[in-house]
């Protein structure tokens, strides 16, 4: 797909984003916004195998958002792929919605595990790795994870146990927009440099614009195709509500929604 179409769909996305955590009445904007163009890259550049009328075949790509809590920047990719349809992406956060505040497994395809609880996604994307090698299958695990969610200790078990299963079958993407709900990442815990932490633990790290698509599907693809022993990490430097200015590197829309006059100028400056 060319790299235009690919921004235009990474835009929709963002509109469907502020349009359903205006309808929810909560839910987090700035996660979304940021991690869009990434999973636009990988749902829709070709990067990752996956097939919306065939969403458990066997010999499928596997997603994990670690960041289960920019659930709607999956729902609208889902969405956009043809998993179920757009015009229930207005349900999220309602009562009975398949659509939950959090990825749900149980409710929705396309959705691999349900996520949220910081700092396990990667955990379970190296376990479903080691598990399709034992398998034999040369499906590949992607897994989104945030900045912030690496000051878990629970992540540093996981690329630890990457490294040792040799999981090159591993792609994991760190959305690093340097905020998190209590503010900027390193006031809250200091995570100094993150890419040579996870070199030093023996993963494959590069880093990238997480806004730049041609950037992205080079780097995802050569990650892909390179397999090999080590684990891969991609440093995604990101911008916390990308795409509309006044939620743009401000911690405070973290998990707030916007009220009604600040959709509309958020959606009007989208579609410019």
């Amino acid at each position: 797909m060319e790299i235009q179409k690919l921004e235009e769909i990474a835009k929709e996305m963002r509109i469907d984003i502020v349009k359903m955590i205006a309808e929810a009445g909560s839910g987090h904007p700035g996660g979304s916004l940021s991690c869009t163009d990434i999973l636009c890259a990988l749902y829709f550049g070709g990067v990752m195998r996956h097939n919306a009328e065939n969403p458990d075949d066997p010999d499928r790509d596997r997603f994990i958002l670690a960041k289960g809590h920019a659930a709607p920047a999956q729902y609208a990719a889902l969405a956009h792929a043809g998993y179920f349809p757009r015009e229930e992406l207005a349900t999220l956060r309602k009562l009975g919605t398949r659509l939950q505040g959090h990825p749900d497994c149980k409710l929705l395809p396309g959705v691999e595990v349900s996520t949220g609880s910081l700092g396990q996604g990667l955990s379970i994307a190296a376990g479903l790795a080691a598990g399709l090698r034992l398998a034999e299958n040369d499906a590949r695990v992607f897994c989104v994870l945030g900045d912030g969610e690496c000051e878990e200790g629970q992540v540093w078990e996981a690329s630890m146990f990457a490294v040792h299963q040799k999981l090159g079958n591993l792609v994991a993407i760190v959305d690093c927009n340097d905020l998190q709900i209590d503010g900027d990442i390193h006031d809250v815990v200091q995570t100094g440099d993150l890419a040579p932490k996870f070199e030093a633990f023996g993963w494959d790290v590069v880093e990238v614009d997480g806004h730049d698509m041609q950037a992205l599907l080079d780097v995802l693809n050569a990650c892909k195709a390179a397999g090999g022993e080590k684990p891969h990490m991609v440093m995604a430097r990101t911008v916390k509500g990308k795409g509309v200015s006044f939620m743009e590197n401000q911690a405070g829309w973290h998990g707030k929604a916007p009220n009604a006059e600040q959709t509309e100028a958020a959606i009007a400056e989208l579609t410019r």
